[in-house]
């Protein structure tokens, strides 16, 4: 039975642009052996797999290599996939994974994720953070990664890291900030250690950035621009312990994934 596929440019308007996730439409689920040797195939961040209908769907992302707890702009792209393919008349999707019950809005073309948000400690700067990034940070956070803050954007844009330092560091991966020109702030994102040197947009990351921002501005809704090579643009909102992260999405491909020849003469890598 062919498996019907979409990849999705998330967080941006414009093809080429934003965070790519592929997502795949299941009957129900195959042997998670297959799941895996479909996303490696793909060769994407993240595959997600959708089983389910009418409003709610089970939910599952895996990386090329490894499956994983949570991942939101593949969450957004599920989301893309079922307002305008399988349910259009919605205009709320709940989604089970193994993070618990996540939901995803729309109005008109904009989706909005809900999720916790985060709150990071400031800390003393590393001196192989410093080597990492090549300059010193005006100000350092720690939550699951280190946030580090700048003066201004072209600070963000002229970064030319280290990626085999910040590799070396304890935390998975590096945000960095600073105010924005034309946006509330401007962020990048680094996680080599997990195999990302760079990201092209990193949903998770704003919920600590919309904190940091609320705390250091006094205000709770921010536009915000992830100075990445593709680059992506996203709206956060704070509310009552959340972060409503928004943004848009574009179709780039549609096609079909056929696993005859594969389960029928193959074995699984």
């Amino acid at each position: 039975m062919p498996i019907p596929i979409c990849q999705i440019d998330t967080f941006t308007e414009r093809l080429f642009r934003g965070n790519p996730a592929a997502v795949c439409l299941l009957e129900h689920w195959l042997d998670d052996p297959v799941l895996q040797a479909i996303a490696a195939e793909n060769n994407l961040s993240e595959t997600a797999f959708l089983v389910g209908g009418n409003g709610r769907h089970a939910l599952r992302w895996f990386t090329p290599t490894v499956e994983m707890d949570l991942c939101g702009h593949a969450t957004l792209a599920s989301a893309y996939v079922v307002f305008q393919e399988l349910e259009p008349s919605l205009q709320e999707v709940v989604f089970e994974s193994r993070s618990g019950e996540l939901r995803v809005s729309r109005k008109d073309e904009l989706l909005t994720l809900d999720f916790p948000a985060s709150r990071g400690q400031g800390c003393d700067c590393p001196a192989l953070l410093v080597r990492g990034l090549g300059r010193k940070p005006l100000e350092v956070l720690r939550d699951a990664n280190y946030l580090c803050v700048f003066a201004d954007e072209e600070d963000i844009r002229s970064l030319t890291p280290d990626f085999s330092a910040l590799a070396r560091l304890d935390v998975p991966g590096v945000v960095v900030t600073a105010p924005g020109r034309t946006v509330d702030f401007v962020s990048r994102m680094f996680a080599p250690r997990v195999g990302i040197p760079e990201d092209p947009v990193t949903d998770s990351a704003h919920c600590l950035l919309a904190t940091y921002w609320a705390a250091r501005t006094g205000k709770t809704r921010f536009t915000a621009r992830q100075l990445s090579r593709r680059g992506g643009e996203l709206e956060c909102e704070l509310r009552d312990g959340r972060v409503l992260i928004s943004g848009r999405a574009v179709k780039y491909l549609q096609g079909e994934i056929l696993l005859q020849s594969f389960t029928e003469e193959s074995t699984i890598p």
